[in-house]
């Protein structure tokens, strides 16, 4: 979130304005560093709230704020198909690995696990699957022989900072086509 409205704020995503950010608990440290930067918050707590009637709130404040984009950071839950179909093409997520390699969870430990010499960092889509909606950017890190699940997440989350503002610019500016299940320039398909 810090390095969306840092982006934002230096221009590197131009004709954005971050105008809230959401979470579904109140001590989310998000929260605390956007108010710092006087950015509007909202706790939309889950408990005691079915999925549905906890998206419905979600959706509610989205739409009173205007958002068009949804930049997810951190939220680890899939969305409805309904939440997704309010805001076709317009939820981003960002995740640390190269999808489709390790959707999910724990993925920097499975990368080791696995022996794969290359991760990283991507920023997709959403859809009604498991990090499988169409991949807009990805940045690819090495995986070090003495990489620990810690020191490998350190090197790629630096690459999500760098990464999901280019993303979210190219999404704003609508000059992309999905084809496929890839994102490509306009015109280059």
């Amino acid at each position: 979130m810090l390095a969306l409205s840092d982006a934002i704020s230096r221009g590197i995503v131009p004709n954005a304005e971050l105008v809230l950010v959401v979470s579904d608990r109140s001590d989310a440290r998000g929260l605390t560093l956007a108010q710092e930067k006087n950015i509007q918050t909202l706790a939309i707590d889950r408990a005691g709230k079915t999925r549905e009637e906890h998206e419905a709130e979600v959706i509610s404040a989205l739409r009173k704020y205007e958002v068009d984009v949804i930049c997810l950071a951190g939220y680890m839950r899939l969305l409805s198909p309904g939440f997704i179909e309010g805001f076709p093409r317009r939820i981003l997520n960002i995740h640390p690995s190269l999808l489709p390699s390790f959707p999910g969870l724990d993925v920097q430990q499975k990368a080791i696990n696995h022996g794969v010499k290359w991760s990283g960092c991507t920023v997709h889509f959403v859809d009604d699957t498991l990090d499988g909606g169409p991949i807009v950017a990805q940045r690819v890190v090495p995986v070090l022989d003495d990489d620990t699940e810690a020191t490998l997440a350190e090197r790629i989350l630096e690459q999500e900072h760098l990464l999901y503002p280019e993303a979210l610019a190219l999404v704003i500016s609508g000059k992309f086509e999905i084809v496929g299940r890839r994102v490509v320039a306009a015109g280059k398909s």
